[in-house]
């Protein structure tokens, strides 16, 4: 039996294309690996499985449709987003009666290219927008999602049932929503790639939200072509031809802002890479653009009961606003509140008629102005250190793969920068010189 599981997107779809395996075949392999590995490996990243997923790949293999960008694709979908006939909890209890009518507009069109949905991934609860010492992976309904390199080893969140699907083969890739980091920060910690599109490329509509202004969707994978692919798919447009950028045409900068709080080991990879794409031709330059942390928080606690509200009020749960969740985790105190709510709180006594608000709004457009201004001669800038501006800024951000940790985990670097496809091509480009990732041993 092939190890399909080990195989990248865009070489699966290849093989459904040409009728070497069948998209039935493809589901019932990932659904079995999921049944072998997910629990018996304490991994806990899978939830519901969608019952209809078998059928529906038996029906697009007698359809002929091979022509499909994403034909027989298997993927999972993060459990704050919208899949027709499954639950929509975002890790909550308090969502637990909370099934969709109708697939998120991205799910949909991931359906119209081919794709199969086996079901959902869980994540940390509220997209880690419940309380402030909540572990990454951690959610009331589900519990404890587990690297599959080991319990000891951070799983990252708050996409961390997607990113721990991927890299154990339990898909060929997952959908992940980000705020701040819980996409590509997430892929970092378990050897994948993930992408995190520029806020608005994405419809929201169908999606538990923090933010507005700073969420997205965005894909993980096992490399850079096939997330592209699939990321062209959720936005119901043919694959872009990106290709690399040459080692000698690139142009990358380097933000060394909170470089402070990175070990010397992850330094030191980046010394190494950057290095290397020098000696290959790279032009290599560096910056100063720390986050804007108040800024961030003040957009997400004045849009978030809104913006929830209105997602709960087109859907069936039983809870429609905030009060009413506040009040069901106050009713549930041994189930809801082992870390407590301070975001929930917080948010409920927020909202966008605040002062605040429109300042940090203002923030946001006059940083943007500044980072645009600063990455505008380059194709891609390293996240050398720790600064959350490409997400306040609204930016396109990327995460790969950079090599093996002493400890046997994986380690990751972020790219972002101004224009989505010159940081694709960048991003083709610098991942051919990263370190080989070794995949988790079942």
């Amino acid at each position: 039996m092939p190890e399909y599981h080990a195989m990248r997107a865009w070489e699966l779809v290849r093989e459904a294309q040409s009728g070497r395996v069948s998209a039935q075949a493809l589901a019932e392999h990932f659904l079995r690996r999921i049944e072998r590995y997910d629990q018996s490996r304490g991994l806990n990243a899978v939830g519901e499985l969608h019952p209809q997923a078998l059928d529906e790949a038996r029906a697009l293999e007698e359809s002929g449709r091979r022509d499909l960008p994403l034909f027989g694709l298997p993927i999972l979908v993060k459990d704050n987003i919208d899949v027709a006939g499954l639950h929509t909890t975002a890790g909550s209890p308090a969502l637990a009666d909370n099934l969709a009518r109708r697939d998120a507009p991205i799910v949909a069109n991931l359906r119209r290219a081919g794709a199969i949905v086996l079901g959902k991934t869980h994540m940390t609860e509220f997209a880690n927008y419940t309380a402030l010492n909540m572990p990454d992976g951690y959610s009331a309904l589900a519990g404890q999602v587990h690297s599959a390199y080991g319990a000891q080893c951070d799983p990252g969140g708050s996409s961390t049932g997607s990113a721990v699907a991927v890299s154990a083969g339990f898909c060929a890739a997952a959908i992940g929503t980000d705020t701040s980091f819980s996409i590509v920060g997430c892929a970092t910690e378990h050897g994948i790639v993930g992408l995190k599109p520029a806020c608005g490329a994405l419809t929201g509509a169908g999606i538990v939200p923090i933010s507005h202004t700073l969420d997205s969707a965005g894909p993980m994978a096992r490399d850079v072509a096939s997330a592209l692919a699939v990321y062209a798919a959720m936005r119901g447009v043919p694959a872009s031809d990106c290709t690399p950028l040459p080692a000698r045409g690139l142009r990358l900068a380097v933000n060394r802002a909170g470089e402070e709080e990175v070990s010397g080991a992850q330094r030191q990879r980046y010394a190494e890479l950057i290095e290397a794409l020098r000696c290959a031709g790279a032009q290599v330059c560096e910056i100063e653009q720390p986050g804007d942390e108040p800024g961030m928080e003040t957009l997400m606690q004045c849009e978030f009961r809104e913006d929830l509200e209105a997602y709960l009020a087109g859907h069936d749960g039983s809870c429609k606003t905030l009060s009413s969740i506040l009040q069901f985790y106050e009713e549930h105190p041994e189930t809801c509140l082992r870390y407590g709510m301070h975001y929930l709180q917080a948010a409920q006594r927020a909202g966008r008629n605040e002062a605040r608000y429109a300042q940090a709004l203002e923030r946001r457009a006059a940083a943007r102005k500044r980072v645009l201004w600063a990455l505008r001669d380059v194709d891609a800038c390293l996240m050398a250190g720790w600064s959350g501006i490409m997400h306040f800024a609204g930016l396109p951000s990327i995460a790969l793969p950079l090599g093996m940790g002493r400890d046997g985990a994986p380690r990751g670097m972020i790219l972002y920068g101004a224009d989505e496809m010159r940081l694709f091509r960048a991003a083709l480009a610098v991942e051919a010189f990263a370190g080989p990732v070794a995949p988790p041993v079942f």
